[in-house]
């Protein structure tokens, strides 16, 4: 029986960002596919804000490309990134919309046909967790719900990447637990980039890890692996990354 391989859902080769005469991020290479959860994993100044920002194409890489669903980010980025879903670190709320008004204009933002849009938004709620929360104003609930909503915005229009940079800070240890349990759901389905500083939560949810330090790609493997070797994943990360100077100016 031969074994079906996932497609490739994110491609990133060779990317470089330069701020003048510094070098963010450099020579990056990566490849996401479909029913994957990857950590993506740093010290503070690694590269890693400037690489999520080149990857959601919120910042122009000066040197590689980017591939969604095999469309190229920065020569059609429209089509390629319909194909994406971001929560960044601060979600986008609007906090006097409910959650219905709210996640009805953000399917509008991503051109859901009017006719789909009501079972749109009931669906992501329902995966989120919300289902009984769609009247309330978004400013009356929980840091944890609002991050539910933040990651309902994120996937409505069902997109094949979703990126989420550190979609539990600020969370009681049982909202975290939650929001794990969902964003393995959500690998089951799509395929997951989680940015973080905790590690047991990359190690509780992601397939495969990467570690960025002072701007290059320096560990690139799976959990799995990790495990078969019976490697320390917070060892390794301060391995890799000691004697880190290095301060990222975006």
């Amino acid at each position: 029986m031969i074994e079906q391989i996932s497609p490739v859902t994110l491609s990133v080769q060779n990317l470089y960002r330069h701020f003048g005469a510094l070098a963010v991020v450099q020579g990056i290479n990566l490849e996401l596919r479909r029913g994957t959860v990857l950590g993506l994993l740093g010290p503070n100044g690694a590269g890693k804000t400037t690489t999520m920002r080149m990857l959601t194409g919120n910042l122009a890489p000066s040197r590689g490309h980017i591939e969604i669903c095999g469309i190229d980010l920065l020569d059609k980025p429209r089509d390629a990134k319909a194909h994406m879903g971001y929560l960044p670190e601060k979600p986008p709320l609007y906090l006097e919309m409910t959650v219905n008004e709210y996640l009805q204009l953000i399917a509008r933002l991503h051109r859901i046909n009017n006719q789909k849009i009501h079972a749109a938004v009931d669906s992501v709620k329902q995966r989120c967790g919300l289902a009984d929360q769609g009247k309330r104003l978004i400013s009356t609930l929980s840091k944890g719900y609002q991050q539910r909503v933040g990651i309902a915005q994120a996937i409505i229009h069902d997109p094949d990447v979703i990126i989420l940079d550190e979609p539990t800070v600020g969370l009681d240890p049982n909202q975290m637990r939650e929001i794990r349990v969902l964003i393995r759901e959500l690998g089951a389905a799509y395929s997951v980039i989680l940015s973080t500083h905790i590690l047991s939560e990359v190690e509780s949810v992601c397939d495969h890890v990467y570690i960025l330090h002072q701007g290059r790609l320096v560990f690139d493997n799976t959990l799995a692996e990790l495990k078969r070797k019976e490697t320390n994943l917070e060892m390794l990360f301060s391995q890799l990354t000691l004697d880190n100077e290095y301060i990222e100016s975006t």
